[in-house]
């Protein structure tokens, strides 16, 4: 049932703008034959399920070598890009650069085209971030437990097929389309050379982080696998907050001990938020639906300030890189993020309070007791009408 669960959720990333960055790839290998689009697709699905495994890797080396991974990477696709835009180009390359891409730019007549789609498909495994949906977050909340590594490993496959899966559905349309075209034109050489384009625009992206200018994606999407997510796996540590509705309940402010470092400001206990309403933000810095939220909780906090509304960031990665602390000081300085904000590279924080999404916001009324939860984008106007409830509460 959990594969299953794990494959639909998969396939759902399509829909979402998440998944653009990898297209172009995707459609540039529609020239080649099914063989070397199943080899891209399956070194694509390989190299996702290693980078989702190292969540549960703590040691520092995991941050160093995805970084470099990441970099070497876009490197291997530029030069790919390059070769389908015009083999002049790369003979301007230095002559290994040249002699691979050659390889991959006659990879339909040459043996090696196999091996050069996959390289070109671990290459864009290492880059594709899907939206972090409840699904995905439930599975590496499991791997950042170090639980039955075989089993994650195998609902992290399962994902990432269910993705490929959606992909190769769209390249053999692709690939339909240009055997209707190809008659008396150069289509083929058109399509590759826009394809070329594409692809250097999409490393320039990921390059820059710039990426989420693509990704504004449809709300109905985190609908469907909110829906899927009741009945996605979940870690034995895990304890559900339920949001409630009368104070004296036992739902109270779990511990925020454990994290990897205090950001931005002095480490909070439930010791020194007594008597606060606390609005506790789980969000990573390269998730785009967590950058959708981050200006609302900011104008909350510098609005809210002076009545009594504290806020804690968590920032709970969800891919390897997402640990490095500077990178986390640099997003907060980016988004201008006035409260603390604390790394919870190991998710000890993130099972304590039983999260499964990105972002997630908790409330907590001036008695330390939960009173409300928002998972995902949107509802922001319930959420301030809520704050703003009990702030009035804890005056009275």
């Amino acid at each position: 049932m959990t594969l299953t669960i794990a494959f639909l959720a998969g396939m759902l990333t399509l829909l979402s703008p998440c998944t653009l960055p990898v297209i172009p790839f995707v459609f540039a290998s529609a020239r080649g034959s099914k063989a070397q689009l199943l080899a891209l697709l399956g070194g694509m699905v390989l190299m996702f399920t290693v980078v989702a495994l190292l969540v549960s890797v703590a040691s520092h080396w995991v941050v160093r070598i995805t970084a470099v991974g990441r970099w070497v990477a876009l490197a291997f696709l530029a030069v790919t890009a390059l070769t389908l835009l015009s083999p002049r180009i790369a003979q301007l390359a230095a002559r290994p650069f040249v002699a691979l891409g050659n390889q991959i730019n006659d990879a339909s007549q040459r043996r090696g085209g196999l091996t050069a789609a996959l390289l070109a498909g671990m290459a864009t495994g290492m880059l594709w971030s899907p939206c972090a949906g409840p699904v995905l977050g439930a599975i590496l909340s499991l791997a950042a437990t170090g639980e039955k590594p075989l089993a994650v490993g195998v609902l992290l496959a399962a994902y990432g097929s269910g993705a490929a899966l959606m992909l190769a559905l769209l390249s053999f349309a692709g690939r339909g389309l240009t055997a209707r075209l190809r008659p008396g034109l150069a289509f083929t050489a058109r399509l590759r050379q826009v394809a070329g384009v594409l692809m250097l625009a999409s490393v320039a992206l990921i390059a820059s982080g710039s990426q989420n200018l693509l990704q504004n994606g449809p709300v109905f999407v985190q609908r469907l696998e909110q829906r899927l997510s009741q009945w996605a796996p979940e870690p034995t540590t895990k304890v559900r907050l339920e949001p409630v509705v009368m104070p004296q309940t036992s739902s109270a402010l779990p511990s925020l001990d454990g994290g990897t470092a205090w950001l931005n400001g002095a480490p909070l206990n439930r010791d020194a938020l007594k008597g606060k309403v606390v609005l506790v933000d789980f969000w990573t810095y390269d998730c785009i639906n967590c950058q959708h939220t981050l200006p609302h909780v900011r104008e909350w906090a510098n609005k809210y300030k002076a009545e009594g509304l504290v806020v804690v960031g968590v920032h709970t990665p969800e891919y390897p890189w997402e640990r490095d602390v500077n990178a986390v000081k640099r997003a907060i300085a980016q988004w201008q993020l006035p409260y603390a904000v604390v790394a919870d590279n190991h998710y000890n924080i993130w099972n304590r309070f039983g999260n499964q999404y990105w972002p997630a916001h908790y409330l907590f009324d001036a008695h330390g007791q939960l009173r409300y939860t928002a998972f995902g984008e949107g509802n922001y106007a319930e959420q301030e009408r809520v704050i703003q409830q009990l702030l009035k509460e804890g005056r009275a």
